[in-house]
């Protein structure tokens, strides 16, 4: 089979010429990366991702004749064979509305095209998303998000997913006014990936309750709803809304089960607020941090603008301490500007800057076009912004053109051009008013057009009374260092004192025995995050008693779960570590420290080269998974 044929049997024939251009042939094929397919011209990240599913099938099958697939057949129900592991997973199960009825009405012919256009609409959605569909069952689509990989989002995955579903189905012209879906998601522990049943039977099923409560929240939901459980509500935090459902006695579900029905996104300023509420308590452990800030800060103000590159892990506080700045600058005159890249836009052309125009001008969602482009002109009234800019803003808030704002005819890269300066001129239009501070976050998701628009950013604000604050991971290799504006800021982990520091308040001052304080500390090695959300589990599973300004604990202490909230996180890295993950999971199983010689002896029969090269340490100690087996 050629690479022609096996991109026609995935639908993407569209890229034939791409591939052809590029001499990716057959045997080339199971070696291609996500920025190979970037590169060849695969803009899409549904349809990058739907090609590195079919690649990692190729792999997992050892040959490159490619999958037997039918239309509805998509990628990512293809799973890999792996041993069965004990996983988080938010299971989202998508069921059709009213089909007896429908199956009265329809030849079944015209009935069988229908189902097979909704399974198609679903499985694109949820392709977009990285959902794995586990299998259709008859009307139904059961669906995994966090295996087989997973991501700090899933549950966010999950919502969105079933939200754009929903939208999908509504404006598909072949199922609109004839299909409406219900969905239920919840998110739980499983064992999953390890094959059930034999011949055609055969399949990768999650077990546990997780899967059933889907299920029974789905029969809950009414037409185009979806309803959550209280787990899955607990991981969003504020980033959607919703509607409380009560505690609801269900069939095979031994207590009653509190349940939510989403209603739509939130709008939200910060999404670090709308994940960790909008109260934080006083910030531990970087002191220094938020000086060089203050200084920076003060040198910005006086004319000579600067730029802080903000790095560090997950969890560990970038955020926490761009906030903890705006706390101290709250009684200093200033703008604010706050710009937050997505993992889900990273295909969209200056997404963040979209986002915070439409945030600044207070658009809501029954806005009309008209309505809208009257709160755009005064929100850029404030940085005087030329007519001609106005036009462009417009065309960048997808709002129609107007007689007053008409666009210049203009190349596709010209009007590129054009809108990138406006947005260079509104930024120098509101710091002639007063001091900016622009915070971007999370500038490893950014897409390429922001990126642009970052280094013309960090370029103007040195003769500008603006501090621009960048953060981002340690994956993320920023172009700017070594000009005299910009400053590298590295947040590393907290030492033990603020680690315990860090335990008290989260514990509301009230003293916790000392083992326990000692295996937090452990555990989470410094990182904030995991510190106060390790701490939150403890105090609420129950080992402890409140005695006065206290908390007893009676008994031995047992090994600490990890946090729900955490999972997935921790998850997503080990998945990252592909070549030596299962040598990470043996040493989890072993326990948090243990000689190099003795998972060298256990991992021995493991395929790779992770636990057997030399020079390596002779003593290993392990993080926060520790102690329990992915």
């Amino acid at each position: 089979m050629d690479v022609a044929n096996w991109l026609r049997q995935l639908g993407l024939e569209r890229y034939e010429a791409s591939f052809r251009e590029n001499d990716v042939g057959i045997a080339v094929l199971p070696s291609l990366t996500a920025e190979d397919l970037k590169e060849i011209g695969v803009a899409s990240v549904g349809h990058r991702r739907q090609l590195l599913a079919a690649i990692a099938t190729l792999r997992d099958n050892g040959n490159a004749r490619g999958p037997t697939i039918s239309p509805v057949d998509d990628v990512p129900h293809r799973s890999p064979q792996r041993a069965g592991e004990r996983r988080q997973v938010s299971v989202m199960f998508c069921d059709m509305m009213n089909f007896t009825q429908l199956s009265s009405r329809l030849d079944p012919e015209d009935l069988s095209e229908l189902i097979r256009s909704y399974q198609s609409c679903v499985a694109t959605v949820i392709s977009q998303f990285n959902g794995f569909i586990a299998r259709y069952v008859g009307d139904g689509v059961l669906i995994y998000f966090g295996w087989p990989q997973a991501s700090e989002t899933d549950a966010e995955r999950a919502v969105r997913a079933a939200l754009a579903v929903i939208a999908e189905i509504g404006s598909a012209t072949a199922l609109s006014g004839r299909v409406q879906v219900r969905i239920g998601i919840a998110t739980g522990l499983v064992v999953v990936g390890e094959p059930i049943g034999t011949g055609e039977a055969r399949q990768q099923t999650a077990i546990g309750e997780t899967p059933n409560l889907a299920a029974r929240l789905q029969a809950l939901a009414g037409s185009d709803t979806i309803v959550i459980s209280e787990s899955t509500r607990r991981l969003l935090g504020d980033l959607f809304e919703y509607r409380d459902l009560g505690a609801i006695a269900l069939k095979g579900i031994p207590e009653p089960a509190q349940a939510w029905q989403v209603l739509r996104s939130n709008v939200f300023e910060s999404r670090f607020a709308a994940l960790h509420g909008p109260v934080l308590g006083p910030l531990i452990g970087r002191d220094e941090e938020i000086e060089l800030l203050l200084r920076r800060w003060a040198r910005a103000r006086a004319g000579d603008g600067q730029v802080v590159l903000l790095s560090g892990e997950a969890g560990v506080g970038k955020s926490r301490i761009a906030a903890a700045l705006e706390e101290r600058l709250q009684v200093e005159p200033h703008l604010r500007l706050r710009y937050f890249c997505s993992p889900y836009h990273q295909d969209s052309a200056l997404f963040p800057f979209i986002d915070q125009l439409g945030r600044a001008a207070g658009f809501v969602r029954d806005d009309s076009a008209a309505a809208k482009l009257e709160k755009l002109e005064a929100q850029l009234a404030r940085a005087a912004a030329p007519g001609e800019d106005v036009a462009f803003f417009a065309d960048l808030l997808s709002l129609p053109a107007s007689e007053r704002y008409p666009l210049p005819s203009l190349s596709l890269r010209r009007k590129k051009e054009r809108t990138l300066d406006a947005l260079i001129r509104q930024l120098e239009g509101l710091a002639h008013r007063q001091p900016v501070v622009t915070v971007f976050e999370d500038a490893h998701w950014a897409d390429p057009t922001s990126r642009e628009l970052l280094d013309l950013a960090v370029e103007r604000v040195g003769s500008l009374p603006v501090l621009l604050i960048v953060t981002f991971r340690p994956e993320f290799q920023p172009p700017w260092t070594g000009q005299p504006q910009v400053t590298m800021l590295a947040l590393n982990r907290l030492n033990r004192r603020d680690r315990t520091a860090l335990v008290a308040q989260t514990a509301g001052g009230k003293a916790l025995p000392d083992e326990v304080v000692r295996e937090i500390t452990d555990r989470t090695e410094g990182v904030p995050l995991f510190i106060e959300e390790l701490t939150k589990s403890v105090l609420e599973s129950g080992l402890l008693r409140e005695e006065g300004d206290r908390y007893v604990l009676d008994g031995a202490l047992p090994p600490f779960a990890i946090p729900t909230t955490l999972h997935d996180s921790l998850m997503a890295r080990l998945d990252r570590l592909a070549s030596v993950r299962h040598v990470a999971q043996i040493g989890a199983a072993i326990g948090r420290e243990f000689s190099y010689e003795l998972l060298r002896a256990v991992s021995r029969p493991c395929r790779g080269r992770a636990a057997s090269r030399s020079g390596s340490p002779r003593r290993v100690r392990a993080g926060l998974p520790a102690g329990h087996a992915a």
